[in-house]
């Protein structure tokens, strides 16, 4: 490996190899990933999760200083059971100007391109950093970004801009928004399916849970927020994923748990829906249950939560990024990243990477080859920035 070049195609293929579902560990990924980069004389910086079954690595390209640009991206992809895929997920499959395979859009195709730069960047006379930022567990909530941003604010380099290459089609998305995930646990009494009326049927008031956040969310769908009018859907979403509750035909259910996913528009209260959810149940439904039996009850919490990206006046990150996509038109995204993360770290931040995300999260999941191509002019511009006083 050491000192070894690497095409992109070869970089991406490498990359996709690795099986990093986020229910596993991606230690293998950072591991190669970091031989690579001190085969070329960079040292990698590995920060782990709590319990080192995990990591983020961050690098730097250039002069070791604060400023300059990270290039950031998730190695973690979601599952692939119960998907029906033609060929194997773990291995690129090209077809008719497409690379198949799990993380080829979404999005180890960003980092394949920054990765396969590497010895470009290193022979190249920057003036300004380029960092490396690989994160894990993006897919479940953006865990692994805030332990590299606090390293970041501890003892490395701090850049001074962003770019999140998520698949975006290389258009430069300056706002998301926040995904946030909640779990609200209905505890009823059980008793024979006969004795209804001895008994607090958990499923039946997890329903009502149901009826007023749907209530609720076609209420959101009304309102304007901020800046709301280019997300597609121009409002906060809110939907019940998961419902999880009883034990046999003949038993009234004692437990149900409900899987709530937000997705907030920038500027919004983010403390609303939680509020007025407990509000509700504590108000409402759990007079009559606690009529039956004390014990019962229901409860709300926040899982995880990821900050909005919000758009920046005068934003060198979207001016930089409108530069190097010869552009200037940009575009929000509904979907969540680590964005806003970096953002709430002081660093101007964007969105922009090669792909689609119409292509993210299915069976036979691609990218296109001039989104790859498109993807390396941005990154060799980006250095040709870099090198500029």
């Amino acid at each position: 490996m050491a000192g070894r070049d690497m095409t992109t195609r070869e970089m991406i293929e490498a990359l996709i190899g690795f099986d990093t579902v986020s229910a596993k560990s991606n230690m293998a990924l950072i591991e190669w990933v970091a031989d690579y980069l001190e085969g070329h004389g960079i040292a990698p910086h590995i920060i782990h999760s709590e319990d080192k079954q995990k990591a983020n690595l961050f690098a730097t390209i250039g002069p070791v200083e604060d400023g300059g640009v990270a290039l950031s991206g998730h190695t973690d992809v979601v599952p692939v059971e119960g998907q029906p895929w033609d060929n194997d997920p773990f291995t690129v499959i090209e077809k008719d100007g497409k690379l198949y395979g799990r993380g080829t859009c979404d999005m180890k195709s960003f980092l394949a391109i920054a990765l396969a730069k590497v010895p470009q960047m290193k022979s190249s006379p920057l003036k300004k950093p380029l960092h490396l930022a690989l994160s894990y567990d993006e897919e479940i909530g953006c865990l692994g970004a805030p332990r590299m941003i606090e390293a970041i604010g501890r003892n490395l380099p701090k850049p001074a801009i962003a770019i999140v290459g998520e698949p975006t089609e290389m258009k430069v998305a300056n706002a998301h928004k926040g995904p946030y995930a909640y779990e609200t646990v209905i505890t009823g009494l059980e008793a024979h399916s006969s004795q209804t009326h001895i008994a607090v049927n958990a499923i039946h008031y997890a329903a009502r849970v149901i009826s007023f956040l749907e209530d609720m969310a076609e209420e959101m769908a009304g309102r304007a927020g901020p800046g709301s009018a280019e997300f597609v859907p121009p409002y906060t979403t809110i939907s019940v994923t998961t419902v999880d509750g009883g034990t046999a035909n003949n038993i009234v259910p004692r437990q149900c748990v409900l899987g709530i996913n937000v997705r907030q528009l920038p500027g919004t209260d983010p403390e609303e829906i939680l509020r007025r959810l407990d509000e509700y149940t504590s108000t409402v439904l759990e007079p009559k249950m606690k009529a039956v039996d004390p014990g019962t009850g229901i409860a709300s919490r926040l899982v995880h939560f990821v900050p909005p990206l919000r758009k920046e006046e005068e934003s060198p990150a979207e001016a930089l990024a409108k530069y190097l996509t010869e552009s200037n038109e940009t575009t929000v995204i509904s979907f969540g990243t680590e964005g806003g993360q970096f953002q709430d770290g002081g660093m101007s931040t964007v969105v922009c990477g090669p792909g689609s995300i119409q292509q993210a999260h299915k069976p036979n999941e691609f990218i296109t080859l001039s989104e790859v191509a498109a993807g390396e002019r941005f990154v060799d511009r980006l250095i040709d920035w870099a090198c500029k006083d």
